[in-house]
């Protein structure tokens, strides 16, 4: 876990970094016209939008607020993977070391007798998914 916490604030570190170089030294409206009047320059957004919307997805698996997983997302969507890296980074701070309460946070199964996920509610334990 200490290496995903040092890549996580690597992450953090660089895409910040690149972040106020760009803010300060770049002009936005005139680059975004150059670089979406270029094939590849839409792939690359295209291909960015779609990891946003992947990681989005873990967000809103992970968190139980809709209201918490909207502020990350819409960070997510404008500061890109900037927000990703810390969101990563502090689900590792608070997973205590524990790769399932960090891939899938307060909804993870706790692993304890009596409890009962709504997943494995809906399927049984240890049964996959009937098909349907």
């Amino acid at each position: 876990m200490k290496i995903a916490k040092a890549i996580a604030l690597i992450g953090v570190l660089a895409m910040g970094g690149i972040l106020i170089y760009a803010f300060t030294t770049g002009n936005f409206s005139e680059e975004g016209s150059v670089l979406l009047s270029m094939p590849w320059g839409i792939v690359s957004l295209v291909d960015l939008y779609v990891g946003f919307i992947l990681f989005s997805g873990w967000i809103v698996y992970r968190e139980k607020s809709p209201v918490r997983s909207a502020v990350w997302i819409f960070f997510v969507m404008v500061l890109g993977f900037f927000t990703a890296s810390l969101y990563t980074l502090i689900a590792l701070m608070t997973s205590r070391g524990d790769w399932r309460r960090f891939w899938m946070g307060k909804r993870r199964w706790s692993g304890m007798a009596g409890s009962v996920t709504g997943e494995e509610a809906a399927y049984g334990r240890g049964r996959e998914p009937a098909d349907g």
